[in-house]
């Protein structure tokens, strides 16, 4: 009995499949699944009354590709390139078998078509696509470390030829319905009601039961490399791009290129199985894993509210107030608006409340200018924001985050006049990316309604909010934190209250390292190189600059003053302190920093470092400087699980990518550790500790990890496992 596919024959002896997967908002492939289908097209070759067949979807999409969860329990990391080459060619085998069978196949896609998806279409000898924005098609497995394993890397390139199928394979972006039929990647674009009559129109007619790529004589267009010097020269420039672009931190994209410019070389059979070869090395390897597991699994948990508690009714913020019309306020007001609520944006004069408001006016005028919304929308997002001085607005606000200055003594002022207004009912959220929660909640007559949420610069663009537990925080105002984040469509972290919490006090570290590695002569082009190399967006010298010098030095400040005699003093301290008080170099606001900022022209670094910081003579290598600023990274999210800061392995490497950028390929802090093996780690911390000081000596954790050889995922699924 099928469980994943529906199939029917009718009159006219047209075989209609319809994928409907019980229990999934998506049909996706899996182990199951292949099996199922491969029964059903066996079935339709051995009936002589099956004319043809039509593949399509009973859901709103047509096949997301492969289930990625299933993914990560089918190809674990004990697993050879050979085993997998040699045990998991089961949606391989399927589509050469559909394609060669002797029956026409049509795919009727009504809705997105991706990943394996796509594969089972191109293995179709007839491709219809419903005109529907929602339909569309793509093989985006770059996006997450593999290529495409079912064919897309030798179909797509035979179908409309090398140089047009690159760009698709290594960005893996969708593809609508009318660019696909311009193409070539499918044949009719109609109407999602006239689907499955043009699908059994065609299989009527003069049907073709063999691909292009089987017929005698068939050349791939535009010609294969050697054959073509424009194809030859569309590796060289597609090659050199994935070298800048990726760094060589990540593998897919080059295997992508040698998959194409191999298998156009060979027969489609021979293509396929270098193929293969290719994918079985890519899903054996630690990048896609990481990828997979942090990017894809740890993310949808996140984006689900799984950590939201239990037993707090669902909310909806419809009224939020935001105290403090800086960038960061400015920013919050805007990304809220877009979601229809009404933002009370609120500053010490009417000048600075609008010119926060100005700040949505310019990001929605540029949307506007590139076709992305009309005038009419863009008006009635601004309707909803409302610039004032008046407290007394706030009255109804379901929710308020203060976004001002990094000073207690002045959030404890905006606290007081906020809730001397605001509903006893509702919740009151800081933006302090610093200040321990729990110290702020002391300037408030309700700590159980006080917590932290933490929005990154540029707020529109960031795709993360951590959420920061004070000690008398509760689960309520938790739970409404987490549905606020959600109305955004962010992606939220809840960590416990400490001094820079936990993305803040990590970042920390690198730009720390950077300044650290200057003042000790190693030359600051080849720090900024490293950090680059290494995989973060930005030099550690460069952020620095753009997060504010000034800003550091003042936290700093805050940090010793409350502090007193516990405080102990950052390594980037004396740089900061140098730059700040005797150079008056504050940053990229004051127009230098690390960086001079000429007016109209390009950052550079600042020739003046080499006279403050005299460079060595003998400069490190490069490998050395990318595994100090990676290592201090990681060894200060471990100290931050160690010390509750953080309440999972899976929220910190998410929060270490989405929140400052540590790099995705090592799938996050923990991920990095575990992937170098727990043992490795500690004996290189230990090293480094030697050669550069006590902030690289490994945590009591990993010590003990190093002996047991248990990774942090090891540790996360036994107490997964022991919960359940």
């Amino acid at each position: 009995m099928s469980k994943h596919f529906n199939l029917a024959v009718d009159a006219d002896g047209i075989a209609l499949i319809t994928m409907d997967s019980p229990g999934r908002s998506m049909n996706v492939l899996g182990p199951d699944v292949e099996k199922e289908l491969a029964v059903i097209v066996d079935q339709i070759v051995a009936d002589a009354a099956i004319r043809g067949a039509i593949i399509t979807s009973g859901k709103p999409s047509f096949l997301a590709g492969y289930d990625l969860t299933e993914f990560l329990r089918s190809f674990g990391p004990q697993l050879t390139p050979v085993q997998v080459y040699e045990n998991f060619t089961g949606l391989g085998h399927l589509l050469r078998r559909i394609e060669t069978c002797g029956k026409p196949f049509v795919a009727a896609i009504n809705g997105l078509a991706l990943g394996g998806g796509f594969e089972v279409c191109l293995a179709c000898h007839y491709r219809v696509i419903a005109d529907d924005p929602k339909a569309f098609v793509g093989l985006p497995e770059v996006k997450v470390g593999l290529l495409p394993g079912g064919g897309g890397t030798q179909r797509m390139p035979r179908l409309i030829g090398v140089t047009q199928s690159l760009p698709y394979l290594l960005e893996g972006s969708n593809i609508a319905a009318t660019e696909a039929k311009k193409l070539g990647l499918v044949h009719e674009v109609v109407p999602a009601g006239d689907l499955i009559a043009a699908a059994k129109r065609w299989l009527l007619g003069s049907p073709v039961t063999v691909q292009p790529w089987d017929q005698k004589g068939y050349r791939v267009p535009g010609g294969v490399a050697f054959a073509s010097a424009g194809t030859t020269q569309t590796f060289m420039g597609a090659t050199a791009l994935v070298a800048r672009k990726t760094l060589h931190n990540y593998p897919a994209p080059a295997a992508i290129l040698s998959c194409v410019y191999e298998g156009t070389l060979l027969p489609i059979e021979k293509g396929l199985e270098v193929e293969s070869k290719y994918f079985a090395t890519l899903v054996t390897g630690p990048v896609a894993r990481n990828l997979i597991r942090t990017m894809f699994v740890n993310k949808g948990n996140a984006d689900k509210l799984s950590v939201r508690p239990a037993g707090v009714p669902k909310s909806k913020v419809t009224k939020l107030g935001v105290l403090g019309a800086g960038m960061m306020g400015a920013g919050v007001a805007y990304v809220s608006a877009m979601q229809g609520m009404e933002v009370i944006l609120i500053d010490s004069t009417t000048e600075q409340a609008e010119k926060g408001k100005a700040y949505s006016a310019k990001l929605l005028a540029k949307d506007v200018e590139k076709g992305r919304r009309t005038q009419e929308q863009a008006e009635a997002v601004l309707a909803r924001i409302k610039p004032t001085v008046d407290y007394a607005q706030l009255e109804g606000a379901d929710l308020v985050i203060e976004a001002v200055f990094e000073h207690r003594a002045i959030k404890a002022d905006v606290t007081a006049k906020a809730e001397a207004v605001m509903p006893k009912t509702s919740v009151f959220a800081s933006n302090t990316s610093t200040l321990p929660i729990t110290g702020l909640a002391k300037a408030s007559k309700r700590p159980k309604s006080f917590i932290g949420i933490h929005f990154f610069s540029p707020v529109e663009k960031m795709p993360l909010v951590e959420i920061i537990v004070g000690k008398q925080t509760g689960d309520e105002a938790i739970a409404r934190a987490l549905d606020y984040v959600g109305q955004l469509k962010k992606t939220p972290i809840v960590v416990n209250d400490s001094r820079g919490f936990y993305t803040s006090r990590c970042f920390g570290t690198y730009t720390a390292e950077g300044a650290k590695m200057l003042s000790e002569g190693i030359d600051p082009q080849l720090i900024e190189s490293a950090g680059k190399l290494a995989g973060m967006p930005v030099g550690p010298l460069a952020v620095s600059d753009e997060v504010s010098l000034e800003l550091a030095y003042k936290v700093m400040q805050q940090s010793r003053e409350d502090l007193g005699a516990r405080y102990k003093e950052p390594v980037s301290w004396p740089v900061v302190k140098h730059f700040v008080e005797d150079l008056q170099r504050l940053g990229r606001k004051s127009g230098a920093g690390f960086y001079d900022y000429p007016q109209g022209g390009k950052k550079v670094l600042w020739t003046g470092l080499a006279n403050e910081y005299p460079r060595l003579a003998q400069q490190p290598g490069v490998e050395e400087l990318k595994t100090r600023l990676l290592y201090v990274q990681a060894l200060e999210t471990a100290r931050c699980l160690e010390e509750g800061v953080l309440k999972s392995v899976h929220e910190a490497d998410l929060g270490s990518i989405l929140g400052w950028g540590f790099p995705a390929y090592t799938g996050g802090t923990l991920s990095y550790i575990d992937t170098i093996g727990p043992e490795k780690f500690v004996a290189e911390c230990k090293r480094l500790a030697r050669t550069y000081g006590e902030r690289f000596k490994p945590t009591k954790g990993l010590l003990v990890r190093a002996q047991s050889g248990e990774t942090y995922y090891d540790g996360a699924a036994a107490a997964a496992a022991k919960a359940s």
